[in-house]
């Protein structure tokens, strides 16, 4: 049988039905590996019906390769699927909790370590406020210390200033006061510990220049209350 008896042709998904068939008999032990090899290659190599039926005649429980089925077919409605958002929502909300208890816990960790050295600085020491310390001329060192807040400390001019010292989660600035000074300038140590602050060194003249900048901005406010 074939073209001549106007048989018609099959396609892939007959040659791969075949397959299955076969696949399954020789799982079960029906037929050995090689018998398996050179089936398959005669079902995908087949064009006909007739060239397939004999691959599997000898195989128990309708080996036989189905008849082709004319009837149109129409693709079953999706199941209704309804996206639980809830998953997603709890683990963002586990995330940023567990984000929020490791970060409180490197804050508690870093004040018991520095709060000690901070609360025995000898001149000056801001926990949450600010503060200010005013050194006198000719002080050899000046310790300080900062958690939640700020501190000022103010120089004479023409001291250089070197800083040492550790401040977490914070900054110590020093600009004019640390920069290059003519040689035999008077020479002050300034040792700054703090977490979750700043401390800022300025010469006296920086200082009153800020502080006349500040008086500038608070006129026109005090003139409109008047």
């Amino acid at each position: 049988m074939g073209a001549e008896s106007g048989e018609l042709r099959i396609g892939d998904r007959e040659r791969r039905e075949t397959d299955d068939r076969l696949r399954a008999a020789h799982d079960a032990g029906m037929i050995t590996l090689v018998e398996y090899d050179e089936r398959v290659k005669a079902a995908y190599a087949a064009r006909f019906r007739s060239e397939l039926a004999p691959l599997v005649a000898d195989l128990p429980d309708g080996t036989a390769p189905p008849e082709p089925d004319d009837t149109p077919t129409t693709a079953a409605p999706a199941p209704a699927w309804h996206e639980d958002t809830r998953a997603p929502e709890l683990h963002d909300r586990r995330r940023r909790g567990l984000r929020g208890g490791l970060l409180a816990a490197v804050v508690i960790a870093v004040v018991a370590i520095v709060a000690p050295g901070v609360a025995t600085a000898g001149q000056g020491a801001a926990m949450f406020g600010s503060r200010t310390v005013q050194v006198a001329p000719g002080e050899p060192s000046v310790s300080v210390g900062v958690l939640f807040g700020s501190t000022k400390v103010v120089v004479p001019d023409g001291t250089h200033v070197t800083t040492s010292g550790t401040t977490v989660f914070g900054s110590t600035d020093c600009d004019t006061a640390c920069a290059a000074v003519p040689a035999g300038a008077p020479q002050l140590q300034v040792s700054a510990r703090g977490a979750f602050g700043s401390i800022q060194v300025q010469t006296a003249s920086e200082a009153a220049a800020d502080q006349a900048r500040d008086d500038a901005r608070d006129q026109p406010r005090h003139h409109h209350d008047d």
